[in-house]
């Protein structure tokens, strides 16, 4: 008996070391689009802060009917921040800069956008289409911060490369806005790891 014991629970143990990231611990996150589902995997090892403030506004439905409003072929597609109309969302308090947790801003990650403040980071993100390693982190100036990393791209990059592809033009003064909107039509969280959330910003 307990030799059967003992023979279960290396099964076990060998087992739980088989299991992908995602299933011990990630947040699984589905975007929904007008041009189809991505599929991203969250690092909440890696980037707490971000992933914890992309789900609070994911969990209270605050990127559902955004669009993404900049969208540069070779590079990345922004969105989060605004609805079809232009009009700017409202949003929590900014958050501290993960750029230095050490993931790098390849092909099919997702990252925080951010004015040129280093910690000004809010609703918006982006999803690199290129390896933009001129994004990374490199320093604590203001110019050396780079763009945090907080996830990536699982399924459907596909979608991605369709978003990415769209005609653009120049609405509201801004440019590398997709002619056709391309909604987010919801940020659904699959698979669920608790995260502190940040305080709301006083409006």
């Amino acid at each position: 008996m307990k030799r059967f014991f003992i023979l279960s629970a290396l099964v076990s143990a060998l087992l739980l070391q088989s299991i992908p990231t995602a299933l011990a611990g990630q947040v699984q996150v589905k975007m929904i689009t007008t041009l189809g589902t991505i599929e991203l995997e969250l690092y909440q090892d890696k980037a707490p802060k971000s992933v914890a403030n992309f789900l609070r506004y994911a969990k209270q439905g605050l990127y559902d009917g955004t669009i993404f409003h900049r969208v540069m072929p070779n590079f990345m597609i922004q969105g989060g921040g605004y609805d079809q109309d232009m009009n700017k969302k409202s949003t929590f308090s900014p958050i501290i800069n993960e750029a230095d947790n050490g993931l790098p801003n390849n092909v099919g990650t997702i990252a925080m956008a951010r004015t040129s403040s280093p910690h000004s980071a809010s609703n918006q993100f982006f999803i690199n289409t290129s390896t933009n390693s001129f994004l990374n982190h490199r320093g604590k100036s203001d110019g050396e911060w780079g763009y945090a990393v907080f996830g990536r791209v699982t399924h459907g990059m596909n979608v991605v490369r369709q978003i990415e592809a769209v005609q653009t033009g120049q609405r509201n003064g801004m440019k590398n806005v997709p002619v056709m909107p391309v909604f987010i039509q919801q940020v659904k969280i699959t698979e669920w790891a608790d995260t502190a959330l940040p305080g709301p910003r006083k409006h």
